[in-house]
């Protein structure tokens, strides 16, 4: 049986005042729906086009699961997830062309 990998995302505007996680199975191209404006209408709304965050998974249930734990976390302890990583907040967009 063929599994299919997932990623737990988070995008932010350009401020980085807002937080907006997701997850799909091809982060390339929902990343790029977020940046043109195509994403979610929370996205839209907020205009969070850059991402910040990811993390990969070798199945989607996986991601799911993970998503699910992360909404519940306090934001402090989701900001603290991202700079641990990402510690200058940069958009990790042109990262992620291969992630598939």
């Amino acid at each position: 049986m063929f599994t299919k990998g997932g990623y737990i995302y988070f995008m932010s505007n350009w401020r980085r005042t807002v937080l907006y996680i997701g997850v799909t199975s091809n982060l390339a191209v929902r990343s790029h729906e977020h940046k043109v404006g195509e994403g979610s209408d929370f996205t839209k709304k907020y205009n969070c086009t850059d991402l910040i965050y990811f993390e990969c998974f070798d199945c989607i249930e996986e991601a799911i699961a993970r998503e699910k734990q992360l909404k519940k976390w306090r934001v402090d302890w989701k900001w603290d997830l991202i700079c641990k990583k990402n510690p200058d907040l940069r958009d990790l967009y042109e990262c992620v062309d291969g992630y598939t």
